[in-house]
């Protein structure tokens, strides 16, 4: 008798969510270091595949006892992979509104900013940017960022242009860290950031490094101005634009805040 296969619906549905899910699991490691460990357990494992195919059965043992603990090695080394991988889901699917989870916590909530904190943000970005003073602002979006905001000294206080640039004077204490700005207050400043762990261009100090990694895991948004270079950039979703005009930072800060009462 021919033998047929038969594809379901749900066959396709499966293939379709696997490739999904590994197309974004890819998105998430490339260029960093995982990418090559990943690289590397795979060659492990297709040899293991190899050693058990030859029946090596010593060999095949040893393999297969570390293979065994696979998962929970993955977990461990993988860890900051698997939080990314969550929060994208949480952020990029909108789960939370879908079951009203941010309405049940209070967790989450749309935020306003007006245009006088927009314009003052620009102007002494390029202000600092022209004395060569760098500094970190970063723009809270729908998270609270509570936790880095812990990390820094509470202020709660309006914005002004010499407030920010007296945070970010080089002698002063907080000029290091980042100030983090929620519903046109400073809320804290001396913030400590997650760095990306994505291979990036030689040229990206610590401060260009820690305005990619806050808003690869959040929907916050940061403006960095480089102490070497003197120039201005914008970093949303994990991606920095560079080489930024004052016009082009207005727009950005704009754009990225006109669905939130803007």
């Amino acid at each position: 008798m021919p033998l047929f296969i038969t594809i379901r619906f749900l066959d396709i549905l499966d293939i379709l969510l696997v490739a999904i899910l590994l197309y974004q699991i890819y998105r998430l490691i490339k260029g960093t270091v995982a990418f090559n460990i990943v690289i590397g357990l795979f060659s492990l494992y297709l040899l293991w595949v190899i050693v058990k195919a030859l029946n090596m059965e010593l060999l095949g043992s040893i393999m297969g006892q570390f293979i065994g603990v696979g998962v929970l090695a993955l977990i461990i080394v993988f860890h900051p992979e698997i939080r990314k991988f969550l929060v994208f889901i949480g952020t990029n699917y909108n789960l939370n509104k879908i079951f009203a989870i941010d309405k049940l916590f209070g967790t989450h909530r749309e935020r306003t900013y007006t245009g006088s904190t927009i314009d003052i943000l620009a102007d002494v970005s390029f202000s600092m940017a022209k004395s060569k003073t760098g500094a970190l602002i970063v723009i809270a979006g729908t998270y609270d960022l509570a936790e880095q905001v812990r990390t820094g000294e509470i202020l709660n206080a309006d914005i002004s242009s010499s407030l920010l640039r007296t945070i970010f004077f080089k002698n002063t204490p907080l000029h290091d860290g980042a100030i983090i700005i929620k519903d046109d207050k400073i809320i804290s400043a001396g913030c400590i950031l997650p760095l990306t762990q994505r291979d990036l261009d030689q040229t990206f100090g610590l401060r260009h490094r820690a305005a990619i990694g806050i808003t690869e895991n959040t929907d916050a948004v940061t403006v960095v101005i480089s102490e070497e270079r003197g120039t201005v950039s914008f970093a949303k979703n994990g991606e920095l634009i560079r080489q930024l005009t004052r016009e082009t930072l207005f727009d950005l800060l704009e754009d990225n805040f006109k669905r939130k009462g803007r």
